[in-house]
């Protein structure tokens, strides 16, 4: 059964739509929408006026949770937790809630793991300082642990998770090294969360894998061997972007998502019926994050999913907004009703054609990053 809360998010649409779409896939029902230019108050995160104003909503809903839609420091994070006296869950526990309901592998189980201790070490130390003054509520507080053992407890967890996750990432460089050595060229699906992946990913294998509206259905990788030219290449589908997606999140994803750096090709699906601003913002998320992962920019295609959906001008405007009208890398598709699959086969064909230099397991910062400025 859904837990019921009030949002308080951005006063922008973009900012609600991905607020209400994090809350409906962690199975949220929102009683109530307070919307905030600013969320970066000092004490509260909010004003104390809007505080009271929130105080009395919420004494007459009396929600399950507060879910606030920005990364709160532990001491906002306690200050409106005990004066609230309601759990609040910000932008980032809100996402690990969601990574641990949709986690169905062991590998996804133990990133998701490593997420949220390293949510909680960045905050570990202010629970231990508000702890030892006596201000522990049961919101916040350290539960089962004892205070001097607490940080060093979160340590040896992490240690050991890392541990595991190596291993398979060990594994995963061997099954790279075999599928090098016998010829087999790889490609990539990546993205922001719901555009697409998972739908195109169906279409191009004939699989039948969960599709969805809702945010982050993928999580763990799925490989599968496909024809293309006649030619075997392996594709996979990996988990989706999100904007302000913090480094330590992609960091214990890490041993998924470095396939899209040792890939041959790495389709990025862009949902182009997005509007504008919400296009520009989820184009630069993604860049950002492959960025990040280190991935050429050279081997990317850009895949403008949806079309459909939209007017060929509305294509043209759009990829002129990116930066990307001369690009020769972009095609515009419909995972839906197959547009353009076939010239977008052609152009991962062409691309796997192109001699490239092996990419080693430590690469140099490549330039995706500058490739679309603020």
């Amino acid at each position: 059964m859904s837990q019921t809360a009030i949002l308080i998010t951005y006063d922008s649409e973009d900012s609600l739509r991905e607020a209400l779409g994090l809350c409906e896939a962690a199975d949220y029902r929102i009683e109530k929408i307070i919307r905030q230019k600013i969320l970066n108050k000092a004490k509260y995160g909010i004003g104390e006026g809007k505080l009271a104003e929130l105080k009395e909503f919420a004494s007459k809903i009396r929600p399950d949770v507060i879910i606030y839609d920005e990364v709160l420091k532990p001491r906002q994070n306690y200050n409106l937790a005990s004066t609230l006296k309601i759990n609040i869950l910000d932008r980032e526990s809100l996402i690990l809630e969601i990574f641990e309901r949709r986690s169905s592998s062991h590998e996804s189980h133990l990133q998701i793991k490593l997420a949220q201790l390293r949510y909680e070490m960045s905050r570990a130390k202010e629970k231990v300082r508000l702890a030892k003054m006596g201000e522990q509520p049961g919101f916040m507080g350290i539960g089962m642990y004892e205070v001097d053992t607490y940080y060093n407890d979160i340590q040896n967890r992490m240690k050991s998770v890392k541990s595991k996750l190596a291993k398979t990432g060990k594994q995963r460089a061997l099954h790279r090294e075999a599928r090098r050595r016998v010829g087999l060229k790889t490609i990539s699906l990546a993205g922001y969360t719901s555009a697409g992946k998972t739908t195109l990913f169906n279409l191009l294998t004939g699989e039948s894998r969960e599709e969805s509206p809702q945010l982050f259905t993928t999580l763990s990788t799925t490989t599968r061997r496909i024809l293309i030219e006649k030619n075997p290449v392996l594709i996979s589908d990996t988990v989706g972007f999100i904007s302000k997606l913090p480094a330590y999140m992609i960091e214990a994803f890490k041993s998924t998502l470095e396939e899209l750096r040792f890939a041959d090709a790495v389709i990025v699906v862009i949902d182009i019926a997005d509007p504008i601003q919400e296009l520009k913002k989820k184009f630069r998320s993604c860049l950002r994050a492959l960025a990040d992962l280190d991935v050429d920019s050279e081997k990317v295609i850009f895949a403008f999913n949806k079309s459909d959906l939209v007017s060929p001008e509305e294509i043209v405007q759009k990829s002129e907004f990116l930066g990307l009208e001369n690009n020769r890398k972009l095609v515009p598709i419909s995972s839906v009703t197959g547009q353009n699959i076939t010239k977008l086969q052609n152009m991962i064909q062409r691309m796997l054609e192109q001699p490239r230099q092996q990419i080693k397991e430590t690469p140099k910062k490549q330039d995706l990053a500058e490739f679309y400025e603020d």
